[in-house]
């Protein structure tokens, strides 16, 4: 156990720390829903992983279903092997969960980069407007600062002591980049396509 504990307090420690909050305070501190888009889409991606001296990319796919499930598919480049799990509400399941949880983000990071914010309800939640910015610091102490443009998500950072443990951003070329400094874990995924797409329930299933 002392061991873990040592492990957590590094990785906390290598994260950089959160600067204070941009932009002017807004008489309403209430956040937009933002979800997913109605209906049935299929997002085509590129992804690069890193993990200290770990690198691994391919390809994949994300069907999405509103108002809260996904199936995400990785393809290892090379043929050299695939995976699948499938995320819904705050539950991620795969046949291999242990590999799924170490790969993909945990489920309020995935659902950012999917463009959704799902972080939990937290009372005390500051919001300022930095230009056409949104920027809110979510709890007290802060665990989640949430940046939007318009009803768009851009980013979502877990704060813990102070420090960006994790952080989720949404680029303009359709590139979604999570980081976890502590852990020197790097997820990218460049978008290739985003579309309607038709598919039936036994998706969910794996």
């Amino acid at each position: 156990m002392r061991s873990i504990a040592l492990l957590v307090v590094g990785a906390v420690a290598c994260a950089p720390a959160a600067a204070p909050l941009k932009g002017v305070l807004a008489p309403d501190r209430s956040l937009p829903s933002l979800s997913l888009p109605t209906g049935h889409r299929q997002i085509v991606f590129k992804w690069d992983y890193e993990e200290g001296e770990i690198a691994a990319r391919g390809d994949g796919a994300v069907r999405t279903a509103a108002p809260d499930s996904a199936r995400l598919d990785f393809f290892l480049g090379g043929g050299l092997g695939a995976g699948a799990a499938v995320l819904i509400g705050d539950s991620l399941r795969s046949p291999h969960a242990d590999l799924a949880r170490r790969y993909i983000p945990p489920t309020p990071m995935m659902w950012a980069a999917l463009g959704r914010l799902a972080i939990p309800a937290l009372p005390d939640t500051v919001v300022r407007i930095d230009g056409d910015l949104l920027r809110a610091d979510v709890g007290r102490p802060v665990q989640w600062r949430v940046t939007i443009r318009g009803d768009t998500l851009v980013a979502l950072e877990h704060i813990s002591g102070g420090k960006i443990t994790e952080s989720v951003t949404r680029g303009p070329l359709g590139i979604l980049t999570y980081r976890a400094p502590g852990a020197r874990r790097r997820l990218e995924l460049t978008v290739l396509r985003d579309q309607p797409g038709s598919f039936n329930a036994s998706i969910w299933s794996l």
